[in-house]
């Protein structure tokens, strides 16, 4: 396994608090590279650019990647281009969240 599918694991541990399912099956994470030197450099967005727990997410994104052998630095980069949609889920997110309404 590379070094960024193991940034890519790490990262589906890290939830969208609002929804309740990590940010990989959501479709929040665009795009993970890691240089030779161990920076891991993350593209991702949120669901709305005025999410109200940005930070927290974004600090859980650092801790995360931070945590995989090999990765020395982190960078995430919040990007608002392309839009998030709903249709950027993976089926995982869907079902998901399909049972959590069935539970309410």
């Amino acid at each position: 396994m590379s070094l960024e599918d193991r940034v890519v694991t790490a990262l589906e541990e890290v939830i969208d608090p609002e929804i309740g399912v990590n940010i990989v099956d959501l479709g929040l994470v665009y795009d993970v590279s890691v240089s030779e030197a161990g920076k891991a450099s993350i593209k991702m967005t949120l669901t709305i650019p005025e999410c109200p727990l940005a930070d927290t997410i974004v600090s859980d994104v650092e801790k995360a990647a931070g945590q995989v052998p090999g990765v020395n630095e982190v960078d995430v980069k919040l990007v608002w281009e392309p839009k998030w949609t709903p249709a950027k889920m993976n089926d995982q997110a869907r079902e998901e969240i399909r049972a959590r309404q069935t539970l309410s």
